[in-house]
């Protein structure tokens, strides 16, 4: 019985470490394409597309001003909106990275 409980323990643990290794973190990059609009790539840590993660894009006061959804090659583009903005890629709780237009260059 105690042998048995070792066992379960064993293969409990190695089934939670590789649950933890296939963790992915979300990834996205915006750049200003100069023509008043703005594209930002995603993805995440393990290869894996983004196609269909939500995108929203906010005002200094969290209104949301466009929403939208990043297409099949993984790109949402959208228009600059005027004055400070931030761009959230929300791939669900705990995947979520945002971006000021502050840090969005040329």
């Amino acid at each position: 019985m105690k042998k048995l409980r070792i066992v379960s323990w064993a293969v409990f643990l190695i089934f939670y470490l590789v649950t933890l290794s296939s963790a992915h973190t979300p990834l996205m990059a915006c750049f200003d394409n100069g023509d008043g609009t703005i594209t930002c790539n995603g993805g995440f840590s393990d290869g894996s597309a983004a196609t269909g993660v939500v995108m929203r894009i906010v005002d200094g006061q969290e209104k949301i001003l466009m929403e939208g959804s990043m297409d099949e090659d993984s790109e949402y583009t959208f228009e600059k909106p005027p004055g400070t903005f931030t761009v959230i890629f929300d791939a669900g709780p705990g995947h979520v990275v945002k971006e000021k237009s502050s840090n969005i260059s040329e």
